[in-house]
């Protein structure tokens, strides 16, 4: 009369097969949280102390952002010199690495990839810098004194990198240089992924030039490695402190070339007044993580 209700096995199947998933994804979600979560849980509550590795964490509250804004003039020099820095570099450098993939793609394949090494190798290089202190050493042997003096234009060496009215400048050509890193490389890959139907599509609904394309198809396609390589101009830009350290000393001459992040180092691994460096830290965290939302939103209106 009245039929057996069956139970359905199709759950305990998901449940099986999101279980193996999970545990695949447990040593990556291990290591993330580890590595990424709980160092920046750590960090945003050591802001909130004065903590010097020797003696137990002290709670202050606000005075070290207090401190920060109100009384670290080395601080407010520093933030000046990341905005500019960052201002000018990253949005010059995420355009260079992406007009520079978009013409090396229409090359033929084993060019392509010459080239393509040939731009990116200098990001992967531990000894870059060295052709930027043999161009700007400081004595009449550097390239550009050499240059300069024979033409005369300068009667006398430059200090490059010891003249605080240029060195930022200077840093930031250095990095422009060195900018077509992995952005460059998620850019090419994403020219490379483009359904070329698009293109097909695109031009019986009326577009006939190639910067149409380039608004209505191409960037719309890339938007993934748009953000992706965005993200990584953004943090490159905001977190510069080895090319300052390397090229102008530290700290730099009047603190020209000082920037958030080799503040945070001074007193992190200098001083050892971790509380402070950690609110120097998340400071400089929530203007990469603001900048950021601001650049995705950007992205996701592209095409519209």
């Amino acid at each position: 009369m009245f039929k057996k209700k069956i139970k359905d096995p199709r759950p305990t199947i998901r449940l099986k097969d999101d279980l193996v998933s999970y545990g695949m994804m447990s040593p990556f979600l291990l290591m993330y949280l580890l590595m990424v979560i709980a160092p920046i849980a750590t960090a945003i509550l050591f802001s909130f102390t004065s903590y010097d590795m020797f003696s137990p964490p002290e709670f202050v509250g606000l005075s070290n952002f207090v401190y920060l804004f109100v009384s670290d003039s080395v601080f407010i020099k520093s933030l000046a010199n990341t905005l500019q820095f960052a201002v000018v570099t990253g949005p010059l450098s995420f355009i260079l690495c992406f007009l520079l993939a978009w013409i090396i793609n229409d090359l033929p394949p084993k060019l392509r990839a010459v080239i393509t090494l040939v731009f990116y190798a200098p990001s992967i290089s531990a000894n870059a810098y060295v052709v930027w202190q043999y161009i700007f050493s400081p004595d009449s042997y550097g390239f550009a004194n050499s240059w300069l003096m024979s033409l005369g234009i300068l009667d006398e060496p430059c200090l490059w990198f010891q003249d605080p009215t240029i060195s930022l400048f200077l840093l930031m050509a250095v990095q422009l240089w060195l900018s077509l890193g992995v952005g460059f490389l998620s850019f090419i890959a994403g020219l490379q992924n483009v359904d070329r139907q698009l293109y097909e599509a695109a031009a019986i609904d009326g577009i006939h030039n190639r910067w149409e394309e380039l608004w209505y198809v191409t960037l719309p396609s890339m938007k993934p490695m748009l953000i992706f390589g965005g993200l990584n101009q953004i943090v490159t830009a905001f977190t510069v402190g080895d090319i300052s350290m390397t090229l102008c000393g530290f700290p730099s001459v009047q603190y020209a070339a000082h920037t958030v992040s080799l503040h945070a180092y001074d007193y992190g691994i200098l001083r050892y007044e971790i509380g402070y460096s950690a609110a120097i830290s998340l400071v400089l965290f929530i203007i990469v993580l603001f900048t950021y939302k601001l650049f995705a939103f950007a992205v996701s209106r592209i095409g519209r």
